[in-house]
Protein backbone atom coordinates (compact mmCIF):
# COMPACT_ATOMS: atom_id res chain seq x y z
CA UNK A 1 0.00 0.00 0.00
CA UNK A 2 1.97 3.61 -1.04
CA UNK A 3 2.47 6.00 1.51
CA UNK A 4 0.90 9.23 1.63
CA UNK A 5 3.07 11.88 3.59
CA UNK A 6 1.73 15.14 4.55
CA UNK A 7 2.49 18.38 2.64
CA UNK A 8 4.78 20.30 4.12
CA UNK A 9 3.83 23.27 1.85
CA UNK A 10 0.54 23.32 2.37
CA UNK A 11 -0.08 26.60 4.46
CA UNK A 12 -3.34 25.21 6.36
CA UNK A 13 -2.90 21.76 7.13
CA UNK A 14 -6.02 21.15 8.79
CA UNK A 15 -8.67 20.94 6.81
CA UNK A 16 -11.75 23.72 7.94
CA UNK A 17 -9.00 24.60 10.28
CA UNK A 18 -8.00 28.32 9.01
CA UNK A 19 -6.54 29.24 12.58
CA UNK A 20 -3.15 26.86 11.77
CA UNK A 21 -0.89 27.66 9.57
CA UNK A 22 2.21 26.40 8.96
CA UNK A 23 5.34 28.86 9.35
CA UNK A 24 7.67 27.97 6.45
CA UNK A 25 5.50 28.26 3.85
CA UNK A 26 4.04 31.57 5.51
CA UNK A 27 7.56 33.41 6.19
CA UNK A 28 9.23 36.22 4.24
CA UNK A 29 11.71 37.89 6.34
CA UNK A 30 15.03 36.97 5.74
CA UNK A 31 15.98 37.06 9.51
CA UNK A 32 13.25 33.98 10.81
CA UNK A 33 13.77 30.26 9.65
CA UNK A 34 11.37 27.68 10.34
CA UNK A 35 11.71 24.14 9.26
CA UNK A 36 8.89 21.90 7.73
CA UNK A 37 5.32 21.07 9.75
CA UNK A 38 6.30 23.55 12.36
CA UNK A 39 3.27 25.32 13.09
CA UNK A 40 1.21 28.25 14.56
CA UNK A 41 -2.19 28.15 15.67
CA UNK A 42 -4.56 31.16 16.29
CA UNK A 43 -8.13 31.74 16.08
CA UNK A 44 -7.82 35.59 15.02
CA UNK A 45 -4.90 35.86 12.23
CA UNK A 46 -2.07 33.37 12.73
CA UNK A 47 -0.63 34.60 9.15
CA UNK A 48 0.39 37.73 11.13
CA UNK A 49 3.04 35.89 12.96
CA UNK A 50 6.07 37.88 11.50
CA UNK A 51 4.43 40.91 13.04
CA UNK A 52 1.92 40.23 15.87
CA UNK A 53 4.68 36.92 17.35
CA UNK A 54 8.07 38.39 16.61
CA UNK A 55 8.78 41.19 18.67
CA UNK A 56 10.97 44.46 18.29
CA UNK A 57 12.85 42.10 15.30
CA UNK A 58 15.09 45.27 13.95
CA UNK A 59 18.10 42.71 13.19
CA UNK A 60 20.49 41.46 12.60
CA UNK A 61 19.93 38.60 15.13
CA UNK A 62 17.72 35.97 13.94
CA UNK A 63 14.86 33.63 14.77
CA UNK A 64 15.57 30.34 13.49
CA UNK A 65 12.73 27.40 15.17
CA UNK A 66 13.38 23.72 14.05
CA UNK A 67 11.14 20.93 11.89
CA UNK A 68 8.19 19.60 13.74
CA UNK A 69 7.46 22.39 16.43
CA UNK A 70 4.06 23.47 17.43
CA UNK A 71 3.34 26.66 18.47
CA UNK A 72 0.07 27.30 20.48
CA UNK A 73 -2.44 31.12 20.38
CA UNK A 74 0.08 34.09 21.84
CA UNK A 75 3.62 32.74 21.65
CA UNK A 76 6.10 35.31 20.96
CA UNK A 77 9.66 35.60 20.78
CA UNK A 78 11.55 38.87 21.64
CA UNK A 79 14.18 39.87 20.18
CA UNK A 80 17.07 42.36 20.64
CA UNK A 81 15.87 45.43 19.19
CA UNK A 82 13.66 45.65 22.29
CA UNK A 83 17.16 46.40 24.58
CA UNK A 84 17.54 49.83 26.32
CA UNK A 85 20.54 51.45 27.51
CA UNK A 86 20.76 50.10 31.25
CA UNK A 87 24.22 51.99 32.30
CA UNK A 88 23.23 55.57 32.28
CA UNK A 89 21.02 57.23 35.06
CA UNK A 90 18.07 56.90 32.87
CA UNK A 91 16.73 53.83 30.34
CA UNK A 92 14.42 56.25 28.09
CA UNK A 93 15.76 56.10 24.21
CA UNK A 94 15.79 59.87 23.49
CA UNK A 95 17.55 59.74 20.45
CA UNK A 96 13.89 57.93 19.06
CA UNK A 97 12.19 60.98 19.28
CA UNK A 98 13.98 62.79 16.32
CA UNK A 99 14.51 66.76 16.82
CA UNK A 100 18.36 67.73 17.99
CA UNK A 101 18.02 64.51 20.20
CA UNK A 102 18.29 62.26 17.18
CA UNK A 103 22.09 63.52 16.90
CA UNK A 104 22.78 60.94 19.87
CA UNK A 105 21.89 58.17 17.96
CA UNK A 106 24.94 56.57 18.91
CA UNK A 107 23.87 55.67 22.25
CA UNK A 108 21.17 53.56 21.29
CA UNK A 109 22.71 51.41 18.30
CA UNK A 110 25.60 48.73 19.24
CA UNK A 111 23.61 47.56 22.09
CA UNK A 112 24.63 44.18 23.25
CA UNK A 113 22.84 41.77 22.52
CA UNK A 114 22.38 37.66 23.22
CA UNK A 115 22.33 36.21 19.65
CA UNK A 116 19.78 34.69 17.70
CA UNK A 117 16.94 32.61 19.30
CA UNK A 118 17.11 29.40 18.20
CA UNK A 119 14.11 26.82 18.97
CA UNK A 120 15.56 22.75 18.18
CA UNK A 121 13.23 20.18 16.68
CA UNK A 122 10.37 18.45 18.14
CA UNK A 123 9.42 21.68 20.52
CA UNK A 124 6.01 22.42 22.12
CA UNK A 125 5.57 25.41 23.35
CA UNK A 126 2.63 26.26 25.12
CA UNK A 127 -0.29 29.33 24.77
CA UNK A 128 0.87 32.77 25.77
CA UNK A 129 4.50 32.07 26.50
CA UNK A 130 7.24 34.68 25.81
CA UNK A 131 10.71 33.90 24.98
CA UNK A 132 13.45 36.60 25.47
CA UNK A 133 15.98 37.36 23.18
CA UNK A 134 19.21 35.07 22.46
CA UNK A 135 17.65 32.11 24.18
CA UNK A 136 18.16 28.83 23.26
CA UNK A 137 15.41 25.80 23.04
CA UNK A 138 16.90 22.46 23.02
CA UNK A 139 15.13 19.59 20.79
CA UNK A 140 12.17 17.72 22.07
CA UNK A 141 12.14 20.48 25.15
CA UNK A 142 8.09 21.60 26.27
CA UNK A 143 7.93 25.04 27.31
CA UNK A 144 4.39 25.28 29.44
CA UNK A 145 1.99 28.31 28.96
CA UNK A 146 2.31 31.15 30.39
CA UNK A 147 5.93 30.99 30.72
CA UNK A 148 8.79 33.67 30.05
CA UNK A 149 11.84 32.11 28.91
CA UNK A 150 14.97 33.91 29.85
CA UNK A 151 17.79 31.17 29.94
CA UNK A 152 18.19 28.20 28.06
CA UNK A 153 16.27 25.10 27.53
CA UNK A 154 18.18 22.08 27.58
CA UNK A 155 17.22 19.10 24.99
CA UNK A 156 13.87 17.51 26.31
CA UNK A 157 13.73 19.79 29.20
CA UNK A 158 10.20 20.57 30.62
CA UNK A 159 10.14 24.31 31.80
CA UNK A 160 7.32 26.53 33.27
CA UNK A 161 6.86 29.63 35.18
CA UNK A 162 7.88 33.05 35.27
CA UNK A 163 11.02 33.51 34.97
CA UNK A 164 10.85 29.74 33.96
CA UNK A 165 12.56 27.50 35.54
CA UNK A 166 13.28 23.14 34.69
CA UNK A 167 10.83 21.33 36.37
CA UNK A 168 11.73 17.68 34.96
CA UNK A 169 13.32 16.01 32.13
CA UNK A 170 11.43 14.11 29.43
CA UNK A 171 14.09 11.06 29.35
CA UNK A 172 17.19 10.26 31.52
CA UNK A 173 20.42 11.77 29.73
CA UNK A 174 21.54 8.24 28.30
CA UNK A 175 18.11 8.02 26.27
CA UNK A 176 18.73 11.97 25.08
CA UNK A 177 21.72 11.17 23.87
CA UNK A 178 20.18 8.29 21.88
CA UNK A 179 17.25 10.45 20.92
CA UNK A 180 19.39 13.25 19.52
CA UNK A 181 21.78 10.48 17.61
CA UNK A 182 17.97 9.23 16.00
CA UNK A 183 17.19 12.66 14.86
CA UNK A 184 14.22 10.94 13.71
CA UNK A 185 12.68 14.86 12.34
CA UNK A 186 15.47 14.21 9.85
CA UNK A 187 14.23 11.03 8.74
CA UNK A 188 12.77 10.80 4.85
CA UNK A 189 8.97 11.52 4.82
CA UNK A 190 8.36 8.10 3.69
CA UNK A 191 10.04 6.35 6.43
CA UNK A 192 8.88 8.70 9.14
CA UNK A 193 5.37 7.91 7.45
CA UNK A 194 5.34 4.36 8.20
CA UNK A 195 6.53 4.65 11.44
CA UNK A 196 4.97 7.58 12.58
CA UNK A 197 2.82 5.29 15.47
CA UNK A 198 6.46 4.56 16.51
CA UNK A 199 7.72 7.93 16.91
CA UNK A 200 4.38 9.29 18.93
CA UNK A 201 3.92 6.09 21.22
CA UNK A 202 6.89 3.85 20.86
CA UNK A 203 10.23 3.69 23.30
CA UNK A 204 13.33 4.83 22.32
CA UNK A 205 13.97 1.11 21.91
CA UNK A 206 11.24 0.48 19.38
CA UNK A 207 12.38 4.35 17.35
CA UNK A 208 15.94 2.71 17.61
CA UNK A 209 14.50 -0.53 15.42
CA UNK A 210 12.80 1.62 13.26
CA UNK A 211 15.26 4.09 12.33
CA UNK A 212 16.08 3.79 8.82
CA UNK A 213 19.67 1.61 7.49
CA UNK A 214 22.65 4.24 7.45
CA UNK A 215 25.61 3.19 6.12
CA UNK A 216 28.69 1.89 8.39
CA UNK A 217 32.21 3.79 8.95
CA UNK A 218 34.32 3.45 6.09
CA UNK A 219 31.19 2.96 3.78
CA UNK A 220 30.85 5.24 0.64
Amino acid sequence: MPLHPADPTRLHPIPGQPRVVLLKPLLTSPLIEAGEFTYYDDPDDPTAFETKNVLYHYGPEKLVIGKFCALGEGVRFLMNGANHRMDGPSTFPFPIMGGSWAEHADLITGLPGRGDTVVGNDVWIGYGALVMPGVRIGHGAIVASGSVVVDDVPDYGVVGGNPARLLRRRFGDADVARLLALAWWDWPLEHLTAHIRTVMSGSVDALEAAAPDRPHPGTP
